[in-house]
């Protein structure tokens, strides 16, 4: 079965992957230093460290929440609260000056290592996960044919996402450095939308 609102959900991941958060900063900051080569592990090491918390999150819980449905509507509620504060996060969050001229080696292992940990580590990730992702699951149907799609779909967008940010750092450093607010406040307005086309259209 295809998951619920796939398009909604597309929407969701595809505006939080163009906000420069913490990934993207790292990735950015070692295209300069190092080259774009270098960053394909970095984006490895995150999209890891993602499935990982998706398959805790979808299978630790998926038990409990296809026999207690009406605890969806208490995280839908969790979600559209979490949408909001990303929303604030985005719009008070600063960028980060980035140094062109550092330069130093680094193994392959440690790109990936600082791609997982970033992505491991991160607070929001965390909060992603159980309060967004379950609400595009029907625990009720085949839920496992849905996660592999949402799984792929949101490890593809972000490696892809983490690449073209590599790609266009040197472009990007300078961009945000002139218009440093701009994509936060359009990121910030755009997920408050979303929140509010959640709220209004899925009920269980």
């Amino acid at each position: 079965m295809f998951p619920d609102n796939y398009i909604l959900f597309l929407q969701i991941i595809l505006f939080l992957f163009i906000t420069p958060g913490a990934p993207r900063i790292v990735i950015v900051t070692q295209a300069v230093n190092y080259g774009v080569k270098k960053c394909i592990w970095t984006a490895l090491g995150d999209i890891s460290a993602n499935t990982l918390q998706m398959i805790l999150v979808v299978f630790v819980i998926g038990g409990f929440l296809s026999n207690n449905p009406q605890f969806l509507n208490v995280l839908k509620w969790f979600g559209i609260i979490y949408l909001f504060y990303l929303a604030y996060d985005i719009y008070t969050s600063k960028i980060l000056n980035i140094n062109k001229k550092k330069n130093y080696s680094k193994s392959t292992f440690s790109f990936y290592k600082d791609g997982f940990l970033v992505a491991g580590t991160g607070a929001k990730a965390w909060m992603f996960f159980p309060l967004i992702f379950p609400q595009f699951i029907d625990f009720n149907s085949n839920y496992y044919a849905q996660f592999l799609i949402l799984m792929f779909t949101y490890i593809s967008l972000d490696f892809l996402s983490l690449m073209v940010y590599a790609v266009a750092a040197e472009k990007m450093v300078k961009w945000l450095k002139a218009n440093p607010r701009t994509i936060n406040k359009i990121s910030a307005c755009v997920l408050i939308i979303l929140a509010f086309i959640i709220a209004i259209t899925q009920n269980y």
